[in-house]
Formats: C-alpha cells, sequence, structure tokens
C-alpha cells in the first residue's frame, strides 16, 4: 500500500525561511481555518455574506503579509485559540476603520468555496452562539472532519477501493442523516455484496480515516503535547 505524504507542522512551516515551505504552511493553514473563520465572522461579528468573504480573504492575505502566526507561543495556548483572537483583533481593527480592505497586497490566494461554507451556515442553528469559541471549535472539528474524508476519499481512489470508500459513505456519513437507520445489509444490498463485506469495508476504512484525521491535527498543532491534548477531546467528543 503507498503510503500518504507526511504533514508536517503547519505551524513551524509558516515560520520558515523557505519560501516554499512557509507557502505550502500556510496553504495547509488555510485549508483548515478558512472555512471556520468565515462562519465565525458571520456570526459572532454579524457580517454580511459579501463582507464576511471579503473580510475573511484579507484576514488570511494580511496574516501572510504581516507574519501574524509568528507570534504564536505554544507555551501560552493552543493554536486554533491564538487564530481566533487574531481574527478578533482584525476584526475589531476593521470596524474600527469601518472599511474592508480587498488589495491583499503582493498575496494571492487559491478560491473558497463560500458558496459551501454558506450552505451549511444555513443548514445549522447558529442564530444563537451563546458561546462564540465553543462555536469556533465545533466548526473547526467540522472543517477538519471534511478534510479528513477527502484525504480517505483520495486514498482509496488512488488504490482502487472506491465500492469500500463508498460503504463508508453510505454507512458513515450518508446514514446518520436518512428518515429510517441503515443496516449493513441495506448497504450491502445497494453495492451488491455480502453484509460480511460491508463489516470488513468499514472497520479497514474507519482505521484508516482515524489516522488520516490525526494527521491533519497534528499538522495544525504548535506541538507534541498540543497535538495530544486535541487529539484527547477530538476523539473524546466523536464517541458521544
Amino acid at each position: 500500500m503507498e503510503a500518504p505524504p507526511t504533514r508536517h507542522s503547519v505551524v513551524a512551516a509558516v515560520r520558515s525561511e523557505n519560501a516554499e515551505i512557509r507557502r505550502g504552511g500556510l496553504d495547509a493553514l488555510v485549508a483548515v481555518y478558512w472555512k471556520p473563520a468565515y462562519k465565525y465572522l458571520r456570526v459572532k461579528w454579524r457580517l454580511s455574506e459579501d463582507d464576511a468573504k471579503d473580510a475573511t480573504q484579507e484576514f488570511f492575505a494580511r496574516a501572510i503579509e504581516k507574519s501574524f502566526f509568528d507570534a504564536f507561543n505554544p507555551a501560552k495556548g493552543r493554536f486554533r485559540t491564538f487564530l481566533r483572537v487574531c481574527l478578533d483583533h482584525f476584526a475589531a481593527n476593521e470596524r474600527k476603520a469601518a472599511s474592508r480592505l480587498k488589495r491583499g497586497g503582493g498575496v494571492t490566494m487559491d478560491p473558497l468555496d463560500f458558496e459551501t461554507a454558506e450552505g451549511e451556515l444555513r443548514q445549522h442553528d447558529v442564530a444563537v452562539a451563546a458561546d462564540v469559541e465553543e462555536y469556533f471549535h465545533r466548526e473547526w472539528v467540522r472543517s477538519l472532519l471534511a478534510l479528513a474524508v477527502d484525504d480517505l476519499r483520495d486514498e482509496y481512489a488512488r488504490l482502487g477501493k472506491t465500492l469500500q470508500f463508498r460503504a463508508f459513505e453510505r454507512y458513515d456519513l450518508d446514514g446518520p442523516a436518512a428518515a429510517t437507520p441503515l443496516t449493513y445489509g441495506d448497504v450491502a444490498r445497494e453495492l451488491g455484496v455480502s453484509a460480511t463485506d460491508v463489516t470488513n469495508y468499514l472497520a479497514a476504512a474507519r482505521r484508516v480515516f482515524r489516522q488520516r484525521l490525526l494527521d491533519r491535527l497534528r499538522s495544525i498543532c504548535g506541538d507534541g503535547y498540543e497535538f495530544e491534548a486535541e487529539a484527547r477531546q477530538l476523539l473524546r467528543d466523536g464517541r458521544r
């Protein structure tokens, strides 16, 4: 089996003097955090869709230009908390200035899928966020899970395991939202395999998914202590 590329710490990469490593780290960081940041700006700061889109892109462009994340100190807290505080400072300053700068300097960013993020906002009840820190954390977890699913999908596609991924998708991803709970037998009939096959497919896919999730998490933690603490909480919450 071909192993996926190792995910080195994004937090370390964004501080690298090597421009290629630094840019790769920033791209990986944006992939995890842009959607929680956008939703947070919509919910806490009550920005319109257009203003939140501009503010999200400007925040990360400014962070790249001004090296916001170089100031992170793992001894003082978790990186996700540090980023959220940076985002609050940015939004407060932008509100005081009564402007939304759209230039982004010389920094270019890949297009962000704001339509998907906005659809998720409408799907979930976020009219009142009593604990905005918890809300940001929940959206951060949602982003990590989605990226880990993408990693599993890509890995299984490379390995020719589309049927195995489909079983995982139908039972573990689609199943919880189904009006009538799915059984292994239901999935087996859909895929034209035995219930035993589905059992084996799911057991293997869940193991790989858990590892890809932890790989993603490890890459955005400041150090090993933060990773261990975040992993314990993430896996504990996932069992609820």
